[in-house]
């Protein structure tokens, strides 16, 4: 169905790695002249707020602080603009209930077979089926697009609001923290704690990255200082913890790398997003369909019988990340660090 550009609401609410997997269909919209909004959570608003690919951002209440006054008044900001389609790139109960509250023309997404919460499909005005060849969800989010007459799948373009002044920033203190060019970030820090791979394995591969003369910092987010220090006191003074960073900070350290080693969490996909080599590793989640998109990224993985698994919680994949020796890591970051840096990667 093909429809003339207008306005847009993107509804992707959180996590920061499913934003970035969705700043694709910010850009395919905007390149058909889309005027896009996105409605966000706070965790995840710095990687929106100035984004060249969209236009207005609103505010949503997060889960844990939800006020209906602070409902209301992100549902009046929404109802200003006169929208053609709200599109709910997130399958939950709330984000159906934002594109269903935008007052929008269409609400669309996708039909229960493909919703986190199968039941919220009845909030839509519109319900689109996934056809096989979306396998990464990028282009599960991409695939959506169908439904306003744009065929965008196979796009990796990750728009991002502009961080000279981060870039700045950060040099600034890897000179004063005598951190040369070649260091690696390693983030064991995350949403999940069934997709985290454990501390004193980080520990072990910052060992042998100093045995290949590369030093190790360890990236953190809040609440993760001792998860981080935990890390550096596995590596036997091989790693030491990374100073503080905000998301787009973190963007321009990544860059800096020479690789960055994450498992399935939003700071992997932030550095992929910026174009930093990378190494996954990855357990109950399936890399083909949430895992690094560059041809030379490697991941390295034990499928539990319950993959893919999204569940936070499951006897199953309980421990399989354990299953994961540091030294098969290593070798991958050996093949990823020949592989050299990737070319193309649009940030």
């Amino acid at each position: 169905m093909m429809a003339t550009p207008g306005d847009v609401l993107l509804v992707r609410l959180s996590a920061i790695g499913d934003v970035v997997h969705t700043l694709p269909v910010a850009a395919a919209l905007k390149r058909r002249g889309w005027r896009v909004s996105w409605i966000v959570e706070p965790a995840a608003r710095p990687l929106l707020e100035g984004n060249p690919a969209v236009t207005q951002v609103v505010p949503a209440p997060p889960a844990r602080a939800w006020r209906l006054a602070a409902v209301r008044s992100a549902a009046a900001e929404l109802r200003r603009t006169r929208r053609e389609a709200a599109l709910d790139l997130q399958g939950l109960w709330k984000s159906a209930g934002w594109a269903r509250l935008a007052g929008a023309g269409r609400a669309i997404g996708f039909a229960p077979r493909w919703r986190r919460e199968p039941l919220s499909s009845v909030l839509l005005t519109e319900q689109a089926m996934l056809g096989p060849e979306a396998v990464h969800v990028i282009d599960k989010n991409l695939a959506l697009l169908r439904t306003v007459g744009i065929s965008a799948l196979g796009l990796r373009e990750f728009p991002l609001p502009p961080t000279q002044a981060m870039a700045a920033q950060v040099a600034e203190r890897l000179q004063a923290e005598a951190v040369g060019d070649g260091y690696v970030v390693l983030n064991p820090g995350g949403g999940w704690a069934s997709k985290l791979w454990p501390a004193e394995f980080f520990g072990r591969v910052a060992i042998g990255l100093r045995d290949r003369g590369l030093a190790s910092l360890v990236s953190w987010g809040p609440g993760e200082e001792k998860l981080a220090d935990r890390v550096v006191a596995a590596s036997e003074g091989a790693a030491r913890r990374a100073f503080p960073t905000t998301l787009l900070e973190y963007v321009e350290l990544a860059r800096r790398a020479r690789l960055v080693v994450a498992a399935d969490t939003g700071p992997l996909h932030l550095a992929c997003a910026a174009g930093a080599p990378v190494v996954g590793i990855f357990g109950p989640t399936d890399p083909a369909r949430n895992g690094p998109w560059a041809p030379a990224d490697l991941t390295v993985r034990r499928r539990p019988l319950c993959s893919p698994c999204h569940r936070r919680r499951c006897p199953v994949h309980e421990g399989v990340m354990r299953a994961i020796p540091p030294e098969e890591v290593l070798k991958a970051i050996d093949r990823r660090l020949d592989a050299g840096t990737p070319i193309g990667v649009a940030v």
